[in-house]
């Protein structure tokens, strides 16, 4: 490929939110164009009729798009969770590079599958091939990656705000995680607890303690492995999701401890450090707090640090904030991203 080659994009489930955004991201990318759209339920109408957007692109089944792998040079997944497998194998056969934003190669083991999905991944030689696509953290390993694992919105908002704390070995064992996610987060269901009556003026928690499946993936970065996530010295994390209602946005609330006596201003270099030159990562200054109006509509996280005890300067607890907005930084943005990096082209482009 040369300097100034345009890619061509597949998105496979391109009528849902993530692939909405996706869509207008790639609309202002200099390097990407769309080839191809899917959707199953309004197949041979045009994006436009399905989406308030001028885009007249033709929506084609996937089997279609399996005979059309060779028209474009990446293909975005976004399918239910449980439906990018076959997809994901089809196109890594014919060679294309995939980006999946669904659950289903995201995790390092298929016993991981089994204990936080219900079932043994059914297919762990190509579960084996994929990156997880956490940019700011694996890039070196995404950098000409085939097979990218995009990764989840909360533990995106976790493993950033606390990986600087984890990779110098000083965050304390036990994390607390409050996380509140806007209704875009369960996609484009009629389920009624996502109805405008139900979560309009309500705050709703649900899978509390050590039970949602997106724990695995901050085991996955924060402890280096799931199979080490109740391990000695492993973190033990409780999270906390709430179903907040606005449209985007993830706010997430974490408790820890930092051990080695470390004093703010040292808590503060060590994200600054870890950070420098992250063109999608801002560390707030010290008595600012990190809010959903610092990244609706970006690709940024916003990161607030903050003493848990203003009296004491020599204390070991703290409250990160680390925000994000779901649909972008949380999926599409992050997908893209990962494209970037995965072929060699600015990082940025196509996000600022």
């Amino acid at each position: 490929m040369t300097p100034e080659t345009i890619y061509r994009a597949g998105i496979a489930g391109a009528t849902g939110y993530t692939g909405l955004a996706l869509v207008q991201l790639i609309q202002r990318h200099p390097r990407l164009s769309i080839g191809w759209l899917t959707s199953e339920n309004s197949a041979g109408k045009c994006f436009n009729d399905v989406h308030a957007v001028p885009w007249a692109i033709p929506l084609i089944p996937l089997q279609d798009a399996y005979a059309r792998a060779r028209d474009v040079d990446v293909v975005f997944l976004c399918l239910p969770h449980g439906e990018s497998l076959e997809a994901a194998r089809r196109f890594a056969q014919a060679g294309v590079r995939v980006i999946d934003l669904s659950a289903d190669f995201r995790l390092d083991t298929p016993e991981a599958y089994a204990t936080w999905y219900g079932h043994t991944h059914a297919d762990p030689a190509l579960l084996a091939r994929f990156v997880y696509g956490l940019c700011e953290i694996n890039r070196e390993q995404i950098r000409g990656a085939q097979l990218i694992a995009n990764p989840g919105c909360y533990p995106s908002s976790v493993n950033l705000g606390l990986y600087p704390l984890a990779e110098a070995g000083v965050l304390g064992r036990r994390v607390v995680v409050d996380s509140k996610s806007g209704i875009s987060g369960a996609g484009r269901s009629s389920k009624l607890l996502y109805q405008f009556v139900e979560s309009n003026e309500n705050l709703t928690p649900y899978n509390l303690g050590y039970r949602h499946r997106h724990i695995a993936e901050m085991e996955l970065v924060l402890n280096g492995s799931t199979q080490a996530g109740q391990g000695e010295g492993a973190h033990r994390f409780s999270f906390n999701p709430h179903l907040l209602p606005v449209n985007q946005g993830i706010l997430s609330t974490m408790y820890v401890s930092v051990t080695g006596g470390m004093t703010e201003q040292q808590v503060r270099q060590l994200y600054a450090e870890r950070y420098t030159g992250e063109p999608f990562i801002h560390v707030l200054p010290a008595g600012q707090q990190a809010t959903l109006r610092h990244v609706t509509g970006t690709n940024r996280c916003a990161i607030s640090i903050t003493p848990e005890d203003p009296h004491n300067p020599n204390g070991s607890d703290y409250v990160i904030v680390a925000c994000i907005d779901n649909i972008i930084k949380g999926a599409s943005g992050q997908a893209l991203q990962n494209f970037n990096i995965a072929a060699g082209i600015d990082e940025t482009a196509g996000l600022l």
